[in-house]
């Protein structure tokens, strides 16, 4: 009991707070109800669904009674104990008794059921006042069906999983009555105050523009922070969530039916990117990949900021010409491509080096550069470029290049994450001039947002909220 009070204290950024109360000993509703400075909602979930408590469902059922008794806002009832399919124990007259209050719930740890549609008809012939629908999703495109169910009114939909994650932060556009936040207590399961801060929540509404990360890791990217203090900044109704998908098909079929208005786009995407779109600029066409999607009336409209986010950077940092400077590129993907067509325009010599050769020649062929052995030798390069995953925020430990032959003059790493990545160090170390992700990360989106709005953004008001991210506080 003290520690679920404490934690119902500390649940201070929501709107309603729900007590779990199977797993609490010496339980006491009153103490758990008294005092609360917002409605709650009592959920006592049985074993057999996912829950802790280990008495009888006589007993369970008490304990909801209770809870309606000390007028507790909402009571949360499982939709298979309403008939008692499960035990035998029917909860129908807790529905009967305040049907207003009773959330019916349905929750399957196991993938998305056939039978989802029919089961939200039958939740809500119960009576209850509320229903709630939680399904486990292996991909972002089903929980569209999730929308539709929600759409009928009086719902709560989540989509549990990280590849659910969309669900809750939309939830306003799901059309859900609320969602859950917590300490990743359930699967996919964020905190309130990032929720809020980080990505936007309170924003969204049915008239709210749509923009997010393509990705298979999207809820490591620092671009929801970014965008959406700058569109808070410039008082845009419009929110920037995390979109990890396994395929780009996922996200096109999610896409379509949420109405999504942009994209970033990240590795391994950016080919697919400009394979779906219906039109490019010629920069982009020339790159071969794109980074940036927009919805037009025609389609999707593709366009690669990494060339110019790449390059303005590095002018400040090289500090003069960078005409026949030797250029080592790292790696053989949509970012590497944007990085030789933005050194090709300096006029460096570029040299491509991949840990599979036939990847780096076909790059270097297509665009008439030289490739290398991987990694470079010492000496062979002035710039040396990482355009790998290695360094990344999952991988920050992790280097593409020994440190005994970093002998060039900068190394410009394109990952980003908390601290120093080990390739960023040992080149610092060795007395280079470096460059990390970070800056590139900032200058393409600002390029981004001005794409998606026709507004640049407030100064310094991405780059602000990036740093505040890594050093792991919230915005103010």
């Amino acid at each position: 009991m003290v520690e679920l009070l404490a934690a119902r204290e500390a649940a201070t950024a929501g709107d309603l707070v729900e007590l779990r109360v199977d797993g609490v000993t010496n339980l006491d509703l009153g103490r758990a109800l008294d005092g609360r400075r917002v409605p709650a909602i009592v959920t006592c979930r049985a074993m057999w669904e996912g829950g802790h408590f280990e008495g009888t469902e006589e007993e369970r059922r008490a304990v909801l009674a209770r809870a309606l008794e000390l007028g507790a806002e909402f009571v949360d009832v499982e939709w298979k104990a309403v008939e008692g399919q499960l035990t035998g124990v029917s909860f129908r007259d807790l529905v009967h008794r305040a049907p207003e209050r009773i959330v019916v719930s349905s929750h399957d740890f196991d993938g998305v059921p056939s039978d989802l549609e029919s089961r939200a008809r039958e939740m809500r012939a119960t009576g209850a006042g509320t229903i709630k629908i939680a399904v486990s999703v292996s991909r972002l495109s089903q929980t569209l069906c999730l929308k539709s169910i929600a759409q009928e009114g009086c719902a709560v939909v989540i989509g549990m999983g990280e590849l659910g994650v969309a669900s809750r932060l939309l939830a306003g556009r799901f059309e859900s009555l609320w969602t859950y936040a917590g300490q990743g207590l359930a699967p996919g399961q964020l905190p309130a105050r990032q929720m809020i801060d980080d990505y936007g929540f309170r924003r969204v509404s049915a008239s709210t523009r749509i923009f997010g990360v393509v990705s298979t890791n999207a809820l490591h990217s620092l671009s929801p922070v970014m965008h959406n203090a700058a569109f808070e900044a410039a008082a845009i109704d419009a929110v920037y969530v995390p979109l990890p998908v396994q395929d780009f098909g996922d996200f096109l079929s999610f896409a379509e039916g949420i109405g999504v208005a942009g994209v970033s786009v990240t590795i391994p995407f950016k080919l697919d990117a400009l394979r779906a779109a219906e039109s490019s600029d010629a920069l982009t066409q020339q790159v071969g990949a794109a980074n940036t999607l927009r919805r037009s009336g025609h389609g999707w409209e593709a366009t690669n900021t990494d060339v110019e986010g790449f390059l303005q950077p590095l002018a400040s940092a090289w500090g003069g010409s960078i005409e026949g400077v030797r250029a080592s590129v790292l790696g053989a993907g949509g970012a590497a491509r944007a990085v030789i067509v933005a050194l090709a325009s300096t006029g460096a010599q570029i040299t491509v080096h991949a840990r599979r050769d036939e990847q780096a020649q076909a790059l270097a062929a297509g665009f008439n550069v030289a490739s290398g052995t991987y990694p470079p030798e010492s000496g062979s390069w002035d710039l040396l470029v990482n355009c790998t995953p290695l360094g990344g925020a999952a991988r920050r430990s992790e280097s593409p290049m020994p440190a005994d032959r970093l002998t060039g003059r900068l190394v410009y790493d394109l990952t980003y994450g908390p601290g120093e990545a080990t390739l960023v160090r040992n080149a610092r170390l060795a007395g280079l001039a470096t460059l990390d992700g970070l800056a590139m990360l900032v200058a393409q989106a600002e390029r981004q947002f001005e794409w998606w709005t026709g507004r640049k953004p407030e100064p310094g008001v991405m780059e602000a909220a990036a740093r505040r991210r890594l050093a792991g506080t919230s915005a103010v």
